[in-house]
């Protein structure tokens, strides 16, 4: 059992995966709840207008939106860069460039190494041998 301080309240709790004891967590999902309802009702507030209004910090909102949970509408103005190259982006960590571009990397990998361990299965010495008596 892991027992930790929440990053909110500094109470103990134990620790399943988040760094917020229930209670905190909870009052964090409403916060989100509110935030969604906010910019579905003024889809051109900006994140400065959002963090003021829902008394949200603008760095809970970023995170939200690096977690692709959160979104603003183009005419926000609100955009955040790509981790791997600092294109704009709306929400999420990279841009749709750089998935691909992960992505493919990752694939070829993949393939390479399915196509190894083939060739293991298939070969000479990978074979079972019986000692006849």
């Amino acid at each position: 059992m892991d027992v930790r301080n929440c990053k909110m309240c500094g109470n103990l709790f134990n620790y399943t995966g988040s760094p917020l004891c229930p209670a905190c967590n909870n009052k964090m999902e409403k916060k989100f709840s509110e935030v969604k309802d906010y910019i579905r009702e003024n889809p051109t507030s900006s994140i400065s207008v959002v963090s003021e209004e829902t008394e949200v910090p603008i760095q809970q909102l970023k995170r939200w939106i690096r977690e692709e949970r959160l979104s603003f509408s183009k005419e926000s103005g609100v955009v955040i860069q790509c981790e791997k190259c600092g294109a704009p982006i709306l929400t999420g960590r990279f841009c749709k460039e750089c998935k691909r571009t992960m992505t493919k990397s990752l694939e070829s990998l993949y393939s390479v190494n399915a196509a190894g361990s083939d060739r293991k299965k298939g070969s000479e010495s990978a074979r079972m041998r019986f000692i006849d008596k």
